[in-house]
């Protein structure tokens, strides 16, 4: 279903794997287990055979004369043939040797540990003919096919031995032995056993060690399988959602939220100037502003509202009916905690980070996934035009931050500086409240202090016709784009030229940026040259471009920029508007501080003269 998340199948790779180890472990125990036991036969009979090797060539060297064997046998006198039947005897013992017999190489038994057994023959085949011709014969056979005659044996599997006895090279008799295998198979038994149990026993240890492995690695997999399907949810850089989760999970809440009958929320925010931040400062800047946007929204949000990247520089914020009314007041503390946050690189001051944001609700402002992405699209869009670091909930109608007075031309001036840029309009505020303040404590005619009031407020009229990559660029700027911005003086001065008996507010427009050295612009006036309400604002307009956070640095704190102006005093401003200016913000108790937040006063409209 669309937005559901995936799910993994269960790995059975290395379930066949480890079954297919344990029947490759088991046949291999198995033949290891009939080698040994196959070598350890061969090599137990080969004892058996060195060892009676051994003693029949001691017999027979010790009790067998030559002449014994010559003429099939019959140098051997009665007497001696007794002799050497119960010397045979000896041999025998019960348990292992149970029978001995000397054959002549044709077959014919000589003698044997059972004296009736002398004077017969064996066929001369098998394994008794090899051993006539000189190879030593040893063989487990049944009892009934050993060729032992007659007389019962204990064991149902005779050793049969065939040992040649060879004088000069030549092979004069055979010594045949045979021994009761049960000892041997005993011991053959016994290590077949022990082949098997230890076998089996590292079998089922390795078995176990790779059971654990396997499962270790299964494990492994598995969280590596969910990872991987996370990644596919988890936008890479900021590690929130992306975008296609992110509306998915909208739908399944929007669907719950009507068959529920609660309401929905949803917030869009967006980092203000992005895109200029990416382009004069490269991806890692925005990268940075990103994370550091993600990290305050942790901090802020609480955990259940869901919270995804939806676009470059953008977040949507998913709130539950239970989390709606804590969605604008954490966006709120996202916007106020951004205050404190700057980023700073090589070549510029620290530059601030603010975002604008559009909230809504379902049902109140949509009742699909559509409607509602773009109802928070739209207010982003209305937060943005006011200049950005504002927030805007869909439908809900603005303050007035200027009381409709009439709205004379000048007002519909000072709106169109707040709708072109927010930032600008602040500014102008507070050039009006420190330039009126500072022309109060030079004791000027009321009506030109509500004159330097009117020109504080449109002294930046002109940035209405800046671009905005300029006007909002958050870096330095180059000569030319410096050249640019300085045309604002003469085109603010432009736009209120017609505006009926304002010749004092315009010099102030005009005039604002000539320096006290000459060295200021347009027209590169010096000293008295320059126009009082000119003079004048250049105090304010200074100090509040210090006191100000603008795109392009953080605000300096009010110690700091009283300190600069000082500085600028005799060269950028004039040193009596400076000292009567710091000493009121110093010493006076309505003194305009940075930062408090004032009323507008409404736009003072100068009076017509009357010839």
């Amino acid at each position: 279903m669309f937005g559901s998340e995936p799910q993994s199948r269960r790995p059975i790779l290395l379930i066949l794997v480890f079954g297919a180890f344990l029947a490759l472990l088991g046949i291999t125990a198995t033949a290891q287990a009939v080698m040994v036991s196959t070598h350890f036969s061969a090599s137990a009979l080969n004892d058996v055979v060195g060892s009676d090797s051994a003693t029949t060539r001691a017999f027979v060297n010790a009790y067998v004369q030559p002449r014994y064997l010559d003429q099939g046998g019959q140098g051997v006198t009665a007497e001696e043939l007794v002799r050497l039947q119960a010397q045979l005897a000896t041999l025998t013992r019960p348990g292992e040797i149970l029978r001995v017999e000397l054959l002549l190489p044709e077959g014919r038994i000589l003698a044997a540990d059972d004296p009736l057994l002398a004077g017969g023959t064996v066929p001369i085949a098998g394994d008794f003919e090899l051993a006539a011709r000189g190879s030593a014969q040893a063989r487990l056979v049944p009892v009934d096919q050993a060729e032992a005659g007659p007389g019962t044996f204990p064991s149902p599997t005779l050793l049969r031995e065939y040992l040649p006895a060879l004088t000069g090279g030549r092979v004069r008799a055979v010594v045949g032995i045979w021994r009761d295998a049960a000892p041997i198979l005993d011991r053959l038994g016994g290590v077949r056993r022990d082949v098997v149990l230890v076998t089996l026993s590292a079998g089922l240890i390795a078995a176990l060690l790779l059971f654990l492995i396997f499962r270790s690695a299964q494990g492994r997999l598995t969280r590596q399988q969910a990872a991987l399907l996370e990644s596919t949810r988890r936008d890479p850089l900021t590690g929130t959602l992306t975008h296609g989760v992110l509306v998915g999970l909208l739908a399944q809440e929007l669907e719950h939220a009507r068959a529920s009958g609660v309401p929905l929320g949803v917030a869009l925010l967006d980092i203000d100037n992005f895109r200029l931040l990416n382009d004069n400062h490269g991806h890692r800047a925005g990268d940075q502003a990103l994370l550091s946007l993600v990290d305050l929204i942790g901090q802020h949000v609480p955990a259940a509202i869901q919270v995804g990247r939806y676009g470059p520089d953008e977040f949507l914020l998913v709130a539950r009916a239970r989390d709606v009314v804590d969605l604008e007041p954490s966006v709120e503390r996202i916007r106020t905690a951004l205050v404190d946050l700057s980023l700073q690189f090589e070549t510029t001051e620290r530059l601030p980070v603010t975002i604008s944001a559009g909230l809504c609700t379902y049902p109140e402002h949509g009742t699909s996934v559509t409607v509602l992405l773009s109802s928070a699209a739209g207010t982003l869009e209305e937060a943005k035009a006011s200049g950005g670091d504002a927030i805007r909930v869909a439908g809900k109608d603005r303050e007035e931050e200027i009381p409709a007075t009439g709205f004379d031309v000048l007002q519909g001036l000072v709106i169109a500086v707040d709708t072109k840029d927010r930032y600008t309009k602040r500014h102008s505020e507070d050039v009006a409240r420190y330039a009126v303040f500072l022309a109060e404590r030079l004791g000027l005619d009321p009506e030109l202090v509500r004159s330097i009031h009117v020109a504080g407020l449109l002294h930046d009229i002109g940035k209405i016709g800046i671009p905005d990559p300029i006007l909002r660029k958050p870096g330095r700027l180059t000569s030319a784009e410096y050249a640019i911005v300085k045309q604002h003086v003469a085109l603010g001065d432009m736009i209120v030229r017609d505006v009926p008996d304002v010749e004092v507010v315009r010099a102030g427009i005009r005039h604002h940026h000539e320096r006290w050295d000459g060295d200021g612009y347009l027209e590169r006036l010096e000293g008295d040259a320059i126009p009082l309400i000119g003079r004048i604002l250049a105090v304010g307009d200074a100090f509040s471009a210090m006191t100000t956070t603008r795109p392009y640095r953080k605000a300096l704190d009010t110690r700091e920029a009283l300190i600069r102006l000082e500085d600028a005093a005799g060269s950028q401003l004039e040193e009596r508007l400076v000292r009567a200016f710091v000493d009121g913000i110093e010493n006076a108790p309505d003194a305009p501080l940075p930062g408090v937040e004032v009323a507008s006063i409404a736009v003072w409209t100068p009076r017509q003269e009357v010839a």
